[in-house]
């Protein structure tokens, strides 16, 4: 059974930087493509980046603007996502994705002075 547990959210001032990770288990971790996912209040989910099961190429949304790395530990089974230069338009819960069908609960982000 996919299980994803996601930690490091908080609340940051803008500028400010956090590091997301997500554990998992029940899986073949590293043969699995896995995705950051964020939630805003009113909006639909949407991808925020992803990484191939090796990790040898990642995608990102047009709004990331060079602010975030994912990255993953296959030995460790878990995936992070650095974030830099936060905005208050970051805020949300991020959690993330197995082979774009599996989500953990998620972790809150809140960017706010």
């Amino acid at each position: 059974q996919v299980q994803l547990v996601e930690s490091g959210g908080g609340v940051v001032q803008p500028g400010g930087s956090l590091r997301l990770s997500c554990a998992a288990s029940g899986f073949a971790f590293s043969t699995y493509i896995m995705s950051w996912y964020r939630q805003q209040p009113g909006k639909e989910r949407e991808l925020v980046a992803a990484i191939t099961s090796s990790g040898s190429s990642t995608k990102y949304a047009d709004f990331v603007e060079g602010r975030f790395t994912i990255s993953r530990d296959n030995a460790g089974n878990t995936l992070y996502l650095q974030m830099n230069s936060l905005r208050p338009q970051d805020t949300g819960v991020y959690s993330c994705c197995a082979n774009f069908d599996h989500w953990g609960p998620g972790t809150q982000v809140t960017v706010s002075s």
